[in-house]
């Protein structure tokens, strides 16, 4: 036994156990893993970026070898994995006797010693025990083609030398788990030839503050001009593992290094509902969190943009986007990255087609979360309250379940989609999902309870970022845009855009910026409450109305602020998907009897016998009755322009009916801090009223673009109500006054050296009326995303044609 020993510590001494953390980098990632060799990579390199990360130790590859040498192991497991592969035994079974072989054996005598060694002088400067994070870190993981990491254990509060010694032989036994075997089987890696090296850091109490994850991308679009953060209190497995609905926060990377710009686009608070902290007794225990904590964002603004800038510096390091873990120290206050890894799914992508779902006739919308891909899905709803249970699940069915962790990676291989009561957008079913290309709807809160097995229901992620399951099959339109077949263009064509929450999904498209950005989307949908019910509360007659308005806003002191916060958060989300060309946002363009159903609203709209024609647009900016409403719009978009510092944002004035409107309004955007001209800002007429043509000298004289709005326009020459199913026949944007009045505005807006933008469809659905407004000299069209091919190709053919008549 002694010369055994002898012969194994002279193996040993020539090889290296124990490795310093910062000694290490990418070029020894056989030698200590992926995990491993990223946090020395980053430790020696991105301390000049200002990135901290948790000193600590590497047990290495050498040291797992040693161990299995030491104790005939390594033969040992060869032959039990041979009998697997001969079909001599299951998965389960093997798996849980070779870990139960790990767990058995002792670590050599040299090597425990090393270990404690490490411990030590790691922890030479606390005061009593060192509590450390153990985590595991296999030399096959976390590579670019391997993007299904994290098989392997982790523990978090280890304290003693015989408890991290315990730790590390249970990370050495993690490597045989049924879903680690999986993992090596699916990527094709030899079982025999992948080694587990164990990371050892400092434990960053984040169980007394908060943690997440991070990218450097977008995950749902690939759009990659923003950094995502996911947040929760306490220790950060419970957003990796996606058991909580986390904070989500947005950073859009070009002007971050803009000094004064603070560009946080977004903002969501998450439910939050639990947090694993350090237990007493045991390491770690999941408890409820507090009703403070859930309404509460985990980061304060300074901390997300740091987190943001570190992830800029990173990914500029890696030079590829990146996946990022991330934990607040709430002793120290100290921010950590405590890991890094390339992102694997739309970093990957080959950016040549888009395809596009459109719903119609869609059924009864029965649960909806955050949606996670642009997909659409059928299928009848399997529920599983338990991996367990998966031999129940039928191929091509909807998996519904509370959540799931990669031993439920075999059955989601064989869903149509994904739902889940918990998890957000960077949870295991998120990930997953995405790599497999399924929609999934996640952190719903209540799929397990409402939908009913064996229901058909239709899972649909191309609404934007929520995701829906509806009742039933819904009729649905797939297109497919092919990026390698858009031809150029001398005439601009824009988006129209309303929800913010679906603008990045079309970053890809070449347009030439955002012709139509519709404010009033963005109050109903996401501010949700009139802004004079926020500036004069005590008006507000409805008790139940000024509940919800408390509910929404129980967090701000400044409740106009509220308004002005979350009107500009969605107006940035806008701005940056097309950043830096023009996105044109059309100030709030409600009618009386859509202002009323805000909350709030109808204790300040009056009852019209015909909004179309009523107190809309200019009228209402500069009036008594909502003038301080408007100002609230107005300070939005400066906050979008100054302190987040999208300037690209160019401000349009809708139904502005005669120049002396035009001159009120003006004077009251300047009282409230929008100056036309000033900082560069432009301001754009809406050209939908004839006296807009008529006049269009005297507009041209007040503003720096018109933007013609043909349903209005088209209405108010032809006195149709648009709006009249009786008088739908005789309701033609194409009529020939329509087109006269079109030719007349362009050439006296060119005449005074201004652009003219068309918004609306025609364009798209007619190739003649493409062909006339090229033929016109139309400056810009502006479309909806999934009409823009169409109306790129009529617009080129008509430039073609245009162009052979000339010579």
């Amino acid at each position: 036994m002694n010369r055994q020993f002898s012969q194994d510590h002279r193996k040993a001494s020539a090889k290296t156990l124990i490795v310093s953390l910062d000694k290490v980098d990418n070029t020894r990632l056989n030698e200590v893993g992926g995990k491993n060799a990223s946090l020395g990579e980053m430790l020696q390199h991105m301390r000049q970026s200002g990135v901290r990360v948790p000193d600590g130790f590497a047990i290495t590859a050498d040291a797992y070898w040693y161990f299995l040498d030491s104790t005939g192991l390594r033969k040992r497991i060869a032959e039990k994995l041979a009998q697997l592969e001969a079909g001599d035994a299951d998965i389960v079974t093997i798996g849980k006797q070779i870990r139960r072989m790990i767990l058995s054996k002792p670590f050599p005598a040299d090597l425990v010693a090393a270990i404690h060694d490490a411990y030590k002088v790691l922890g030479k400067n606390e005061k009593g025990s060192l509590s450390v994070a153990v985590r595991s870190s296999a030399t096959a993981e976390d590579l670019p083609d391997a993007s299904f990491a994290g098989q392997q254990e982790s523990f978090l509060n280890v304290q003693g030398e015989e408890a991290l010694v315990s730790a590390c032989r249970r990370c050495y036994a993690s490597l045989f788990t049924e879903r680690s075997i999986n993992y090596r089987n699916i990527h094709k890696f030899e079982h025999m030839k992948v080694a587990l090296s164990v990371g050892v850091q400092h434990m960053v109490r984040a169980d007394k503050a908060g943690a997440g994850v991070m990218f450097s991308i977008d995950t749902e679009t690939g759009f990659d001009k923003l950094v995502l953060i996911n947040a929760n209190w306490g220790l950060g497995e419970t957003v990796v593992q996606g058991n909580v609905e986390p904070d989500e926060y947005l950073v859009f990377k070009p002007l971050l290094s803009q000094k004064g710009l603070r560009p946080l686009i977004d903002k969501n608070i998450g439910a939050k509902e639990k947090k694993l902290v350090l237990g007493k007794g045991k390491p770690t225990a999941l408890i409820r969190t507090t009703a403070r904590e859930r309404r509460s964002a985990v980061l304060d603004d300074d901390l997300i943009l740091q987190l943001a800038r570190w992830a800029v510096s990173i990914e500029s390091h890696y030079g590829r986007p990146m996946d990022m873990e991330w934990a607040l120290d709430g002793v120290s206050g100290e921010l950590f990255i405590i890991q890094a890894r390339p992102e694997t799914v739309q970093s990957r992508k080959a950016a040549v087609t888009l395809k596009t779902y459109t719903l119609k006739k869609k059924g009864r919308c029965l649960t909806s979360g955050t949606g996670i891909g642009d997909a659409v899905a059928q299928g009848k709803i399997c529920k599983l309250a338990s991996v367990v249970d998966s031999n129940k699940f039928q191929d091509g069915s909807v998996l519904v379940t509370t959540m799931t962790d990669p031993d439920w990676l075999p059955v989601m291989k064989r869903a149509a989609a994904i739902v889940t009561d918990h998890g957000g957008r960077t949870s295991h079913a998120a990930i997953v999902s995405r790599e497999l290309g399924l929609p999934a709807v996640v952190g719903t809160g209540d799929a397990m309870r409402i939908l009913e097995a064996g229901r058909e229901v239709t899972v649909s992620c191309a609404e934007g970022d929520r995701g829906f399951v509806y009742e039933g099959n819904a009729e649905v339109k797939v297109r497919d845009v092919s990026l390698d077949d858009i031809p150029v263009t001398r005439t601009h064509i824009m988006l129209n855009m309303a929800n913010p929450a679906a603008a990045l999904r079309w970053w890809q498209l070449p347009a030439d910026g955002i012709g139509l950005a519709r404010m009033e989307f963005i109050i109903n949908n996401s501010v949700r409450i009139h802004p004079m019910a926020l500036l004069q509360p005590q008006r507000v007659s409805d008790r139940k109305v000024r509940r919800q308005i408390a509910s929404l806003t129980r967090d701000r002191e400044d409740k106009p602020g509220y308004f002005v916060d979350t009107l500009a958060m969605g107006i940035a989300r806008l701005a940056a998907s097309a950043y830096p060309s023009p996105v044109i946002v059309r100030m709030s363009d409600f009618k009386t009897n859509e202002y009323a159903k805000l909350l709030g609203g109808a204790d300040f709209e009056p009852q019209e016998a015909n909004p179309m024609l009523g107190w809309r647009g200019s009228s209402r900016y500069y009036s008594e009755g909502y003038r301080e409403g408007f100002g609230l719009e107005c300070l939005a978009v400066k906050k979008v322009r100054e302190q987040i510092g999208l300037d690209n944002v160019i401000v349009m004035i809708p139904f502005c009916r005669t120049p002396e409107e035009a001159d009120l309004v003006l004077e009251v955007m300047a009282n409230n801090g929008l100056r036309r001209a000033e900082a560069g800002l432009q301001v754009y007429v809406m050209a939908e009223i004839p006296a807009n043509v008529i006049l269009a000298e005297e507009f041209a004289q007040r503003f720096d673009g018109f933007s013609i709005g043909s349903n209005d326009l088209t209405q108010l020459i032809l006195g149709v109500d648009r709006d009249s199913a009786q008088l739908a026949g005789i309701f033609n944007d194409r009529h020939e006054a329509v087109r006269r009045s079109i030719t007349a505005l362009i050439k006296s807006a060119h005449k005074a050296g201004l652009k003219v933008g068309l918004c609306g469809q025609a364009p798209s659905d007619h190739p003649d009326f493409a062909r006339f407004l090229v033929a016109a000299g139309i400056d810009s069209i502006s479309v909806n995303p999934d009409s823009f091919l169409a109306v790129k190709q009529h617009v080129a053919v008509a430039e073609s044609e245009i162009s052979r008549g000339r010579n």
